[in-house]
């Protein structure tokens, strides 16, 4: 058995970041930028109000002050004029200032009458007045690479950008094997079970940005294997559930050499999760994943994402880890790292009693996978931990 790390460095080097293309603005969240994108004018592109009122000189906005409005602008139509002393520009929020006006006086504070205002407060906290590039500059960039979320795409928008420079979404072929799986909504056999494995790790690359293509289950046989891997061509990775252990019907590792797979390892000093294959197979990356339920979506997590990742041009790096402390006493951890299904609340960490690998159940209650070092001593509550939040 080879340590996590070293079984994460083997995957990394199966993988590369997947070509740049470009897509429209509105279908840019979720995606990774590719490539720094610059703003092409500035924001604001004028001097703007930030508040609805008057537009004054500065040394005209005084308690008492009496001034002649003389115009009107509004967002999207300012006011074309030059502003003298003892004049006031009635103005709303985002419109130009006029030239010559350095001042706003809030509509609350002032009283109007035949054309004129008078300034019955004023306010000393600010001019109520946007600087013209305040927020940013022509030529400003967003770096990347950075996965595009609601605020990045609206700001994107703002640079006047139509078109956004993204990573390839990695194409993942999900492979279920063996004769005990039905599909959802299928009737189970006397003997049978409903795939479950499959389906989660499909909701675990898409919200990383991966397009999770879920093909047939695979019977256990050399014939169905090469009939659902013929099926996965074009895929950038492969990845299969249940089937690369070495029991008697488990013949994923077989039909994959077959093919031409080079074996980069197995097994890896984990729980859940020990069974694990990686190589290339038909211009793909293969990740052979254990079938236990738990097991395959720890190792979807801790393995399969961090390769998407570096797909996405995101970089190798492992599954991010916080800090928590134990809410619990917790016995001396075995000889494979542990990776215990927990509940987090503010900032304490209790693992499930129940750590069996087929348990799904206990996995959808929980938010957070304590990590446990190889040969971890016992540990007191309130001690310091690492855990991979979910």
């Amino acid at each position: 058995m080879i340590p996590v790390e070293t079984a994460l460095a083997h995957l990394f080097s199966l993988v590369a970041p997947l070509g740049v293309e470009t897509v429209p603005l509105g279908q840019a969240a979720g995606r990774v930028l590719a490539e720094p994108v610059a703003a092409s004018r500035d924001q604001p592109p004028f001097a703007a109000s930030a508040m609805d009122g008057y537009a004054v000189c500065a040394g005209d906005a005084q308690t008492g002050a009496t001034l002649d409005v003389i115009g009107e602008a509004a967002a999207g139509h300012g006011w074309p004029g030059t502003l003298s002393r003892g004049q006031a520009v009635r103005i709303f929020t985002g419109a130009p200032v006029p030239d010559g006006a350095d001042a706003i006086v809030l509509q609350e504070d002032v009283r109007a009458s035949n054309g004129c205002i008078t300034i019955t407060d004023t306010h000393r906290d600010g001019t109520w007045i946007r600087a013209a590039g305040g927020d940013f500059r022509a030529g400003d960039t967003l770096d990347a690479p950075r996965r595009l979320g609601p605020s990045d795409v609206a700001l994107l928008a703002a640079m006047n950008c139509a078109d956004v420079p993204v990573r390839r979404a990695p194409v993942v072929a999900l492979i279920a094997t063996g004769n005990e799986l039905v599909m959802p909504g299928e009737m189970p056999g006397p003997d049978q079970i409903v795939s479950s494995n499959a389906f989660g790790l499909a909701a675990v690359l898409r919200e990383l940005g991966a397009e999770p293509r879920l093909l047939p289950i695979a019977r256990d046989t050399t014939q169905a294997l090469h009939t659902v891997f013929d099926l996965a061509q074009g895929a950038d990775l492969i990845v299969t559930i249940g089937g690369a252990s070495v029991g008697d019907h488990d013949l994923v590792g077989e039909v994959a050499a077959a093919r031409g797979m080079e074996r980069a390892f197995y097994k890896v000093a984990m729980r859940p999760g020990k069974p694990l294959m990686a190589g290339r197979m038909d211009r793909a990356a293969l990740v052979g994943l254990p079938g236990n339920p738990v097991s395959a979506l720890v190792c979807g997590h801790v393995f399969v994402a961090p390769m998407v990742r570096l797909m996405l041009g995101l970089g190798a790096h492992p599954a991010p880890r916080l800090g928590a402390v134990l809410a619990v006493d917790l016995p001396e951890n075995g000889p494979r790292e542990h990776y215990m299904r927990a509940r987090l609340t503010h900032g304490q960490i209790t693992p499930d009693a129940r750590q069996d690998s087929s348990l799904l159940s206990v996995l959808a209650h929980a938010n957070a996978l304590l990590v446990r070092p190889p040969g971890d001593p016992a540990r007191a509550a309130g001690t310091p931990v690492d855990y991979v939040p979910l």
